[in-house]
């Protein structure tokens, strides 16, 4: 990996503690890690945070090729010690920034795509960078009524969050077209989301943050079978649209929303996610990708893996609760 960013901090006692916190991390995140001797690397985000234990201290390297890879990995590095009572001093930390990865862009139109969707238009000079990588990313609201406070980055590498009535709304979406200085995504619109009143709300002219891509891609497998309900379709279009494979999708969605989907003929409506999970054959050099109710996904997870399945070799996981 070639080195762009880059930069150095130490932690002066409990070396040892500090290594064993970034294995368990490791662990957590399903990362392999490379280990030589006294030292220990982590590469994640195209990037690598690597400690050197040097007596009791260890030296810690951050090397990046962007900027804002870098300082998300400086703000989950130093979050990660804060868990553990330890302490980090950097050589460099940009404080007083939008927190890493943080763009500001303006509503510029709200239209229905159908009785139930509504596509959001953004502008903003980022915009482009939400179409690599990752299909997701994380919108930030404002409360109604009050300017926005932005989360911004500490002295010690921390992002800081408004809290209280500033606090943000922060849900989770997906990208589902980008130009240059553009970038679409469509809400599906229920009852008690506050994503949708506020679409609802002729918001035209307002700022919001935007955070990523993340959240992960389309999996690269030889056949792909999806499931999702009126919250996965957006990250469903984008997946039939990339598969490598053969893919198939299972939804629950009424046909008057299904828009481009509705004459798609890999996608197959059903009643009941699990019910169809349950039903379907999954043959085992697939990869299964299942989201919906946080109930439908535990489900899910429980079917997958009775049936023999490796957690690698499906997702499953909570779009709402």
């Amino acid at each position: 990996m070639a080195a762009t960013y880059q930069t150095e901090g130490r932690i002066a006692v409990q070396g040892g503690a500090a290594l064993e916190a970034l294995k368990e991390r490791a662990k957590l995140w399903d990362v392999a890690l490379e280990e030589d001797g006294s030292a220990i690397a982590l590469c994640v985000w195209n990037s690598k945070a690597r400690f050197v234990l040097e007596g009791d201290s260890v030296k810690v390297t951050l090397i990046s090729p962007e900027e804002r890879l870098l300082r998300t990995l400086q703000d989950s590095v130093t979050e990660l010690l804060e868990g553990k009572n330890l302490a980090i001093a950097w050589d460099k930390v940009d404080e007083g920034a939008l927190a890493p990865s943080l763009s500001l862009m303006t509503v510029a139109s709200v239209s229905r795509r159908s009785p139930g969707y509504l596509r959001v238009r953004l502008e903003g000079d980022d915009a482009e960078r939400f179409a690599t990588g990752s299909l997701h990313f994380r919108i930030l609201i404002g409360p109604r009524g009050r300017t926005p406070i932005w989360p911004r980055t500490a002295a010690n590498g921390r992002t800081v969050w408004p809290e209280g009535a500033d606090a943000l709304h922060k849900p989770v979406y997906t990208t589902m077209a980008t130009g240059k200085n553009w970038l679409e995504f469509d809400i599906f619109r229920h009852e008690g989301s506050p994503t949708s009143d506020w679409a609802d709300s002729n918001p035209i002219g307002e700022t919001v943050g935007l955070m990523g891509p993340g959240g992960g891609g389309c999996p690269a497998a030889a056949e792909l079978l999806l499931f999702g309900d009126e919250t996965a379709m957006p990250a469903i279009s984008r997946m039939l649209a990339a598969a490598p494979g053969k893919v198939k999708a299972y939804l629950q969605v009424s046909r008057e929303n299904l828009c481009e989907l509705a004459s798609d003929e890999r996608v197959v409506s059903v009643d009941n996610l699990v019910e169809a999970l349950e039903c379907c054959e999954t043959p085992e050099t697939c990869h299964v990708w299942f989201a919906g109710h946080c109930d439908a996904a535990k489900a899910a997870r429980t079917c997958l893996l009775a049936r023999g399945f490796g957690k690698r070799d499906f997702t499953a996981v909570s779009y709402w609760s």
